[in-house]
């Protein structure tokens, strides 16, 4: 892990670059409102983009809303998203959590962090994807894939998800941070992962402090 974070100006090139290339980065997930992208997140973890998209293309169109979900049932939830890892457990608290959307906060999904949170099987990361790509609110969801870059780069080390989470809002520039998620998140999966990083045609390995980088 790299000890010291890396300076403003090599930030400010860094999301310069990431903007250049993808201006408007989105979500690999399909939604189609707050409550499809928390249940679409929910079932995304230890799981592929792609595999919750497919598992989700059928179901969102019966079960958009937490009272469409609640009506499908367990069994019939079950059905649709058995092809996803842990799918028994995430399908209790998606049945869950609708429940709590329905019964205390009118079927609406709440626009706050600590609220989200409450809600079974969601987490900080979820809360904090939620309220960016929904909203649009500068939040910084750590997964693996960012987790990964902030350290191996030298953006903003950090021991733990939360850690580099609290050293990323400090480092990135407010005009970066709405898309500043869905770049690094991007970065990651296809450039800078985790077994074989692509460091010969990343765009800014010239910034990275990654010390086994092959350019």
């Amino acid at each position: 892990m790299n000890k010291t974070a890396m300076n403003k100006t090599g930030v400010q090139e860094f999301f310069t670059r990431l903007r250049a290339h993808n201006p408007e980065p989105k979500s690999e997930l399909n939604w189609t409102n707050p409550y499809t992208l928390v249940v679409a997140v929910a079932l995304s973890a230890q799981a592929t983009d792609v595999g919750v998209n497919r598992a989700t293309e059928k179901l969102f169109k019966i079960a958009d809303t937490p009272q469409a979900m609640l009506a499908l049932g367990l069994d019939g939830l079950k059905q649709h998203i058995k092809t996803i890892g842990l799918y028994n457990n995430k399908a209790k608290n998606v049945i869950a959590l609708s429940r709590m959307l329905v019964d205390e906060f009118g079927g609406q999904v709440p626009r706050d962090r600590a609220l989200l949170e409450r809600l079974p099987g969601v987490g900080r990361k979820t809360a904090n994807v939620v309220l960016n790509v929904c909203w649009h609110e500068p939040t910084m969801a750590v997964d693996t894939h960012i987790f990964r870059v902030a350290n191996r780069t030298g953006l903003a080390p950090g021991k733990t998800p939360l850690a580099v989470e609290q050293a990323l809002l400090k480092q990135i520039p407010q005009s970066f941070m709405v898309h500043a998620h869905h770049w690094l998140i991007l970065h990651g999966r296809y450039v800078c992962k985790a077994r074989k990083p692509d460091c010969a045609n990343c765009i800014v390995s010239d910034l990275c402090a990654y010390d086994a980088k092959i350019c």
